[in-house]
């Protein structure tokens, strides 16, 4: 699974392992514990509630697949014969595909909500550098750093004044062009040759940011908007030097 997060994968495997052990730990007191089948429901809760919905999707499936193998009878078989163990069946899956697609929604709400944080701290930031600072080459310093954790960058440099090639570009709208098309990094991720970051101010052209792309990364529009914000902070910083 080496798409997911550590976070996810361990989610995944909960999902699979965990209705599986808690059923067999409770099998043997299926005959005095009528609770059982709530246990398995609570165990698709917590594992849907980490907010990956594959994860709390197999877990759903998982819960109600042994529910049916431990609980119902005739016991450990995939039948269920009594219409009352069909209900609680469906019930298990259903909670836990709804609870699942919840909880996803609040993490991904959660983590929009972060990035923005992040993103405005990195804005915010930049600009009093850039209005305070006497030098550029610090504000140029510390958007170099923004840029390469803000894209997932391998490194990043500041050729000041030069337009020399013509490498893809990063451009004003977020989109990174090449030549005369217009790359999908959603779904193609950056290309894997240096790209530029041209840095304009009032119509004056003071250098350009070359970054070197990690392979496969596929930064978000937002987080590259972002970048050609600062990159417009380091032009107000070589316009503020110059007054």
């Amino acid at each position: 699974m080496p798409r997911y997060p550590r976070r996810d994968q361990m989610a995944l495997i909960a999902a699979v392992v965990v209705p599986v052990a808690v059923a067999g730990v409770l099998a043997p007191f299926r005959e005095h514990f009528a609770s059982a089948n709530v246990a398995l429901c609570m165990v698709v809760v917590a594992v849907a509630a980490n907010g990956h919905r594959l994860a709390g999707a197999l877990a759903a499936l998982s819960a109600t697949i042994w529910f049916d193998f431990f609980f119902t009878k005739p016991y450990e078989s995939f039948t269920i014969t009594r219409s009352a163990d069909v209900q609680m069946a469906v019930l298990l899956l259903l909670v836990g595909l709804a609870v699942s697609q919840i909880a996803a929604r609040a993490r991904r709400l959660q983590v929009v909500a972060i990035t923005d944080a992040d993103h405005l701290s990195r804005i915010r930031d930049t600009a009093e550098a850039a209005r305070s600072s006497t030098s550029p080459d610090a504000v140029v310093d510390a958007v170099r750093a923004h840029l390469i954790t803000l894209l997932e960058l391998r490194g990043c440099r500041f050729e000041y004044g030069t337009l020399i090639g013509h490498p893809p570009r990063l451009e004003q709208d977020g989109s990174v062009s090449i030549g005369p098309r217009t790359r999908d990094v959603d779904r193609r991720g950056l290309p894997a040759e240096e790209i530029e970051l041209r840095v304009y101010r009032a119509g004056h052209f003071h250098g350009r940011f070359m970054l070197d792309p990690t392979p496969g990364t596929r930064p978000s529009l937002q987080a590259r908007l972002v970048a050609v914000t600062l990159a417009d902070q380091v032009g107000s910083a070589f316009e503020y030097a110059a007054h």
